[in-house]
């Protein structure tokens, strides 16, 4: 659906995107992640053909960047971070302006409009004025004029930015709608909607893709290192710490890990490889001990962020 290469951005002597490139697939959910300044929103303002890159490419279907802007805005929907919306306008006019703006046919315009305003959930504001509603619901209306045009591909720029905890919760479920039908790429520093929402993240700093895969993926692999806790029953902490440090993949034992009176409270870290877990299994049978829990620790997504995006 979507293929960048290369794709640079300079603002002057700053270099906001650096040789940057990946391929959205048709009705993913793909989440842009980064600190501030990181280039998410110059990677959209790209892709939308807002702006010019410096250098690279963008496809979007058969069409690229430079030869058909056009019929690559046909194609998309867009809600930069502050929505492009008039205070004074009612909700429904606002609506209908978006609609002849895509050029919508008058008999398509009123059915387009109730339909968007069911599924963003602003039919009771449809006869106030913008300036009226609050934050929660002009991101509502901003993503009801995205979709307008019944866009094969929706661009979202921090949807969530500035929300109450219930308004983002409602503006994730309206996003979790859309991408059941469309392409969704949204850019966001909140990992957690990154979590809620997302097929696939790319987290990028400075400029460069620091990582690019399914969250589930990210947390398995970052470092090559799990965490796996036990609790065994019949084992001397001496012995134990001696014969699972033997195991291949094993890499160390936690210093919080215990001796309790009965049963020892064990934490390694391991490769992240289904066949130290087998072994760590085949021993502990091997070893006659009683085992009470077995529980893989993946890093949390935050954690991962961190890695990836801090200073050194």
């Amino acid at each position: 659906m979507i293929e960048i290469e290369n794709l640079t951005k300079n603002y002057g002597e700053v270099r906001a995107l650096d040789g940057i490139g990946f391929l959205v697939k048709k009705g993913e959910v793909l989440g842009l992640l980064g600190p501030n300044g990181a280039g998410k929103t110059t990677t959209m303002r790209i892709l939308t053909c807002f702006l010019n890159p410096t250098s690279g490419q963008v496809k979007v279907k058969d069409y690229d960047i430079y030869r058909h802007p056009q019929e690559i805005k046909r194609l998309m929907g867009y809600l930069p971070e502050n929505a492009p919306l008039y205070p004074d306008m009612l909700v429904y006019d606002y609506l209908g302006y978006t609609a002849d703006i895509r050029q919508l046919a008058k008999k398509d315009k009123d059915d387009r409009i109730g339909r968007l305003s069911a599924v963003c959930g602003i039919r009771e504001v449809m006869h106030k004025t913008v300036g009226e509603l609050s934050r929660g619901y002009k991101q509502r209306v901003g993503l009801a004029q995205a979709m307008m045009g019944d866009p094969e591909i929706l661009i979202l720029d921090e949807p969530t930015s500035g929300l109450d905890p219930n308004q983002i919760i409602e503006i994730r479920e309206i996003i979790k709608q859309i991408g059941r039908e469309k392409t969704v790429i949204l850019s966001t520093h909140i990992l957690s909607e990154a979590e809620a929402t997302c097929d696939r993240v790319i987290i990028i700093n400075k400029g460069k893709i620091a990582a690019d895969s399914s969250i589930e993926h990210l947390k398995q692999s970052i470092g090559g290192e799990t965490r796996v806790h036990l609790i065994l029953k019949n084992a001397r902490y001496s012995q134990a710490k001696k014969v699972l440090l033997q195991i291949d993949g094993v890499l160390g034992i936690g210093p919080d890990s215990a001796d309790q009176k009965g049963f020892i409270d064990i934490n390694l870290s391991c490769r992240t490889d289904d066949q130290v877990k087998i072994q760590l299994y085949e021993t502990i049978k091997n070893q006659d001990w009683i085992l009470l829990e077995f529980h893989p620790k993946t890093k949390s997504l935050e954690h991962i962020f961190r890695e990836l995006t801090k200073e050194n």
